[in-house]
């Protein structure tokens, strides 16, 4: 039985009371306790365990194998860098120094069922499908997943990925909150788009790649750097999103394109955000005004904003 944060919190070690008395393995965490864990290194909130927080994670990760007189403090600043290196190569999938919800969910022995919820090893083709899953089940059309839509959402989820072993409606209602309670960052009691993205995360954002960075997120770009987007950048960005191979990007493939880029300029985001950054993206660049783009005017967003990177002016 696990004991409580008071009687730990005179130990020193949040972890100690997850792992076997005997065996000093740790023990399996259900869906609340890995909420528990999660809020006590995500010190701020913003959905990372980075910095100190990630320090004081490794040190007590460590240290809650020992006796409970052995401290996190016993583990030198040179063994820290030392373990750090070693942990985040081996966890932090996407190479970004700190630790994602999904990734903690890979490191501690978490629940089946609730494990398979952050899709680490099945993550959607692109942002074309996460959008045609939003639109799915934001059943209502109000711009968010409440907690009656994430349900379903987490239902369907688990049935896709494990069909015979289905969790029980109450298992089903604790996972909903459990959800809320990790992604809803402004605890508002529903998702918006950003928060749903970390928790149904996409295989490849092709825009993810440093050059496209720098082009939508308004660091400081030389001429020959843009002039690096060329052809081949412009045609696999393209085949990327035009999913069906019809020649136009639109639908939910433009709403997935403008999802990654949006994505680039702001990590918090709603279906408001999209639907005006849809706006000045046609209205710019859709020269024929039919709502979609086609692969001479998704030349003309990436070349331009190029331009604009650079300081040109046309």
């Amino acid at each position: 039985m696990a004991t409580t944060k008071e009687e730990d919190g005179s130990r020193g070690n949040f972890l100690r009371q997850f792992r076997d008395s005997n065996t000093k393995q740790l023990k399996q965490v259900t869906a609340q306790q890995f909420q528990e864990v999660w809020n006590h290194y995500d010190t701020d909130g913003n959905g990372y365990i980075e910095g100190s927080e990630l320090d004081n994670f490794l040190r007590e990760f460590v240290s809650s194998v020992t006796s409970t007189e052995v401290g996190p403090e016993t583990i030198s600043d040179a063994a820290l860098v030392e373990l750090r290196e070693a942990f985040m190569d081996a966890f932090d999938d996407n190479q970004d120094n700190r630790i994602e919800i999904g990734e903690l969910a890979q490191i501690l022995p978490t629940e089946e069922n609730f494990l398979l919820l952050f899709r680490r090893d099945n993550p959607l083709e692109s942002s074309v499908e996460f959008m045609r899953v939003w639109r799915q089940f934001d059943k209502d059309n109000s711009g968010y997943i409440d907690a009656d839509e994430l349900k379903d959402f987490l239902k369907y989820l688990i049935k896709q990925t494990a069909p015979v072993a289905q969790p029980t409606e109450e298992t089903i209602i604790t996972y909903t909150d459990t959800m809320l309670q990790l992604f809803d960052q402004n605890k508002d009691g529903k998702l918006q788009l950003s928060e749903m993205s970390k928790l149904l995360p996409v295989k490849e954002n092709f825009l993810c790649r440093p050059i496209f960075k720098r082009l939508f997120q308004g660091s400081t770009l030389s001429p020959e750097n843009a002039s690096k987007i060329n052809s081949y950048d412009i045609d696999r960005v393209f085949s990327l999103y035009d999913r069906d191979k019809n020649g136009i990007i639109d639908d939910d493939e433009l709403q997935g394109f403008l999802k990654d880029l949006l994505e680039l300029a702001q990590e918090d985001y709603d279906e408001d955000d999209l639907k005006y950054f849809r706006k000045e993206i046609l209205e710019n660049w859709d020269v024929n005004h039919d709502g979609k783009i086609c692969k001479e005017e998704l030349k003309m967003v990436l070349l331009q904003q190029g331009k604009i990177a650079c300081g040109e002016n046309e």
